[in-house]
């Protein structure tokens, strides 16, 4: 497939307003050796780190408005997977409009839970893609205080 197709602007959104990605959060991926990605994702890639979650093993690395989490994989992992989930981001968390937007297409929505995200601390959901992936929809940003 050719690579030369040039958008002269932004496509309009489609689709249910309840759910209006606005870009790619984060990626958690399962990595068996968490030094030797650290130095990939930092050295080679220069993403710094921004975080640590000892207690997990969890490593957040900045890159540029997304971020790339990086967890340890276990014994228990699919050999064939190394990525634990992926989060984009969405205008807003209006969590009935979300649910009843998820429902209708047969989409568990699933609890919603404050958590960590390229732009801080918000609500998010995970769901199941068709193929088993785990996508977390990830609100925006708590206000600052």
């Amino acid at each position: 497939m050719p690579d030369d197709a040039s958008l002269p602007s932004r496509p309009a959104p489609i689709g249910d307003p309840a759910l209006r990605i606005k870009g790619l959060d984060h990626i958690v991926l399962r990595v068996a050796d968490i030094d030797r990605a650290i130095a990939f994702y930092g050295d080679v890639l220069g993403c710094p780190i921004e975080r640590r979650l000892p207690e997990i093993g969890l490593v957040q690395l900045r890159a540029g408005a997304a971020m790339i989490d990086l967890v340890p994989r276990s014994e228990d992992d699919d050999e064939g997977r190394n990525m634990d989930h992926f989060a984009v981001q969405i205008e807003r968390m209006d969590v009935a409009a979300l649910s009843a937007h998820l429902r209708h297409h047969g989409i568990d929505p699933g609890e919603v839970r404050r958590r960590y995200g390229a732009e801080g601390y918000g609500s998010s959901i995970y769901i199941s893609d068709p193929d088993g992936n785990t996508v977390e929809l990830k609100g925006p940003p708590e206000a600052a205080a």
